[in-house]
């Protein structure tokens, strides 16, 4: 792949994370379901590290972090926290799992859970609220960010095979 075709391939992923960071940001955060809205850009994360593996998942977590980082009551951990969740899924997907949405599904599980248990901890932590008010919101939070996947992998799918990405596996 020459140096064009890679700079034309990441400002397509891009371009493709616009519309997600769109919905998230603008769209679902306003009407929440039972509650609770979905949270996406680790999702785009997800499937992006499942497409293109451990640096491409790597470097995509990290802009997708600076861009979560600016959310309201965003912290700047979420930078370090998306790089990292983004080179441990590359590699499982590289390793371990297909490049298919079922194995999306799975690694967005796994990074979504983390994610809630992360913030779960940190509500305990702090004293802001109990265990079983915690699960309550994170559970269905969780749930209702997996019935994306299919949306937000279809997105950065259709950008993988415009732009010519190798398989993995």
């Amino acid at each position: 792949m020459t140096r064009q075709d890679w700079l034309r391939k990441w400002f397509s992923y891009a371009l493709a994370l616009l519309p997600v960071w769109w919905l998230d940001a603008y769209i679902l955060s306003r009407w929440p379901v039972f509650g609770v809205t979905p949270v996406l850009l680790p999702v785009a994360v997800t499937a992006v590290s499942v497409l293109e593996g451990v640096s491409g998942g790597a470097g995509f977590g990290f802009c997708a972090g600076l861009l979560w980082a600016t959310y309201p009551g965003g912290y700047g951990s979420r930078v370090l926290l998306l790089t990292v969740m983004g080179m441990f899924t590359g590699a499982l997907a590289q390793y371990a799992l297909a490049q298919t949405l079922m194995g999306c599904v799975f690694s967005s599980a796994a990074v979504l859970a983390a994610l809630e248990l992360i913030r779960v901890a940190q509500e305990l932590f702090f004293l802001r609220s109990q265990l079983l008010p915690a699960l309550s919101s994170a559970i269905p939070q969780l749930l209702w960010t997996l019935c994306w996947v299919p949306v937000v992998y279809g997105i950065f799918f259709r950008v993988f095979t415009r732009v010519g990405g190798d398989r993995l596996a």
